[in-house]
């Protein structure tokens, strides 16, 4: 293997689904309400749309509120801009650093440009973080989210290496797969201590 690429959100830090699931109770929406929401017509409804920078966070905040207003619920799209700050994984801010010394390293990232400020703990975590990645992909800047295969691509040309040498770590499954068919081994992130577990396998590294 010669590079690791990472997803962040839910991989380098903590998943924000369990924020959106706090969001729901909060609201008294049904669980799985936001996830809902963005996985119909994933490639056009309001999160596709902002990830990929065709709208602003007010057209976000409008028209997220139109599609759950469309199922029957209130619930404005800043609220829910308001979960995305996970907490950086300490154990998974290690590794990448072991890593980085090793192997090239990516992140491709699904993500939005929000005016929100996290704390400055986290601020010097993530700073860290995306200094130790040889190149960032964000979807927001170049117009294009994953699972769109021309995501991978274009980090494998920026890294200079063949898919076959590479290992791909998300905690979706529906992004997991492109990687997959271009050939890299990938591991899909639930709990950080089992991927990594999986990575040094596959790497053949200590990473705690």
């Amino acid at each position: 293997m010669e590079a690791v690429i990472f997803d962040f959100g839910g991989v380098i830090t903590e998943s924000p689904f369990e924020a959106f699931n706090r969001l729901e109770a909060a609201r008294g929406l049904p669980k799985d309400f936001v996830r809902r929401i963005n996985s119909s017509n994933p490639h056009t409804n309001a999160w596709a749309r902002f990830e990929r920078a065709e709208i602003d966070l007010d057209g976000f905040d409008s028209a997220f509120a139109d599609e759950a207003r469309a199922l029957g619920f209130e619930l404005p799209g800043r609220e829910v801009i308001a979960c995305l700050q996970g907490a950086v994984r300490p154990s998974m801010l290690e590794a990448l650093r072991r890593i980085s010394i090793r192997f090239k390293t990516g992140c491709i990232t699904n993500n939005v440009k929000s005016p929100d400020e996290a704390s400055t703990s986290r601020n010097h975590s993530v700073a860290e973080a995306m200094s130790l990645f040889h190149h960032v992909i964000e979807s927001s800047k170049v117009g294009i989210r994953k699972p769109d295969p021309r995501i991978y691509a274009m980090m494998t040309e920026m890294l200079a290496v063949d898919p076959k040498h590479c290992v791909y770590l998300d905690d979706l499954g529906i992004n997991l797969k492109p990687a997959r068919a271009m050939g890299m081994t990938t591991i899909k992130v639930d709990a950080a201590d089992a991927a990594l577990q999986a990575l040094e396998a596959v790497l053949g590294v200590t990473l705690r």
